[in-house]
């Protein structure tokens, strides 16, 4: 892998991006003009289902990857750390930009890990199914270049896919690359007023991983041409935004009846 998916091939179909804005759209005309109850109960409604989904977040992010129980429990607490950094963040009208921003969580998310390699990328190979990774002495200009490319992607939406599938592809560090990559992924969304989304179940676990996998195989057969297992893995993670927006429309309406 020398260079990453040109962002002008990347085929989306129109349609669905342009529903997922009309149903975000509706979550502030919601809490706007809705009659039924006072505008600072519907903001309120909003706040509390943000953070419970934030909080589904932190849980599933963490069931990702660990592997037992007490592993749980420290990758939540550390994954509760990085989501309050990104939330500080976004309060302060600061976008995920830069690389030092990917080390920032990098840190939060996995600090024996930055420990060992100090604001440093992986210094060994690694391989991800059969799907071998960059080799470490490309990290920095792979990572830059992504940098570069997210410049050129219009739509938030897939610009925060686009460095999903991007960053793990190129897989920077020596330990927490899906941890950071999904939570780095959700600032991009969050920052731009949709809501951060997450792997809900085993089943959407597996399918998320044989999709990227089917990409990234694909793609080290022909770089410049967009193909139906990459675009399968988009439209997934657009289907996640898609439920997101449409479990804080729930829950709103939801308190909105009570």
């Amino acid at each position: 892998m020398n260079t990453l998916i040109d962002p002008s091939t990347i085929e989306i179909d129109a349609s669905v991006i342009n529903n997922i804005d009309m149903q975000s759209k509706k979550i502030f005309r919601t809490i706007t003009f809705c009659k039924k109850t006072s505008s600072k109960a519907l903001y309120d409604s909003f706040i509390n289902s943000t953070n419970n989904l934030t909080q589904l977040l932190s849980i599933k992010n963490a069931q990702m990857e660990a592997e037992t129980e007490e592993e749980l429990k420290v990758y939540h607490k550390n994954l509760n750390k990085a989501i309050i950094f990104i939330a500080n963040e976004i309060k302060n009208e600061i976008e995920l930009t830069s690389q030092v921003q990917l080390f920032q969580l990098f840190r939060l998310i996995s600090p024996e890990s930055h420990t060992q390699h100090p604001n440093q990328y992986r210094r060994a190979l690694v391989q991800i199914g059969g799907y071998i990774c960059p080799n470490p002495e490309n990290l920095n200009s792979l990572v830059s270049q992504l940098f570069y490319n997210l410049e050129q992607i219009s739509h938030p939406v897939i610009k925060a896919i686009y460095l999903h599938h991007e960053l793990i592809r190129i897989h920077p560090f020596i330990d927490g690359n899906g941890r950071t990559t999904r939570l780095a992924k959700n600032w991009i969304l969050m920052f731009n007023l949709y809501p951060p989304i997450f792997i809900k179940d085993e089943f959407e676990k597996k399918e998320y991983i044989s999709a990227l996998n089917d990409s990234f195989k694909m793609l080290e057969k022909n770089n410049s041409v967009w193909n139906k297992n990459t675009n399968l893995f988009f439209n997934q993670e657009l289907n996640r935004v898609s439920n997101s927006i449409q479990y804080i429309l729930e829950e709103i309406k939801l308190n909105l009846n009570n």
